[in-house]
């Protein structure tokens, strides 16, 4: 009897634990989604260029290195605000395009495992793709 509520308490613990490692973050995009919490997941960069010349190069760089699943707008921003959503080798990633001002766009990049841990190097790869990609006229 002792044995089985050890089995017990040590599977109740193990649930728990698991709960408290993964939870759920937020993306870029302004969704939701599982994975490990309180670790570095996103990359910012801000370029002089209009938000449309942002959204067509992260879309050629999406395509290019994955396939693009989505694209939106936030319409309840305070900044016009686009987003994409893709899978680069096997990551899931959102892309976040935001005018700052008439002539400063912020794009914002993160990327997830399937698991949900983090791919900070995916990320950095991607942005600066998209900075390359903004550079060449």
């Amino acid at each position: 009897m002792a044995m089985m509520k050890t089995k017990f308490c040590l599977g109740l613990l193990g649930t728990l634990l698991v709960v408290v490692v993964v939870g759920c973050v937020n993306t870029v995009s302004g969704r939701k989604t599982a994975a490990v919490p309180f670790v570095k997941d996103r990359v910012s960069g801000r370029y002089e260029r209009s938000p449309e010349a942002a959204l067509v190069a992260a879309k050629a760089v999406i395509t290019n290195l994955g396939v693009l699943l989505s694209e939106g707008i936030l319409y309840n921003q305070t900044n016009a605000v686009k987003t994409l959503e893709g899978k680069v080798n096997q990551r899931k990633v959102w892309v976040r395009i935001e005018a700052l001002d008439p002539k400063i766009t912020e794009v914002s990049v993160q990327a997830r495992t399937s698991a949900g841990g983090t791919d900070i190097e995916l990320t950095h790869e991607i942005e600066k793709q998209i900075a390359l990609k903004l550079a060449v006229p």
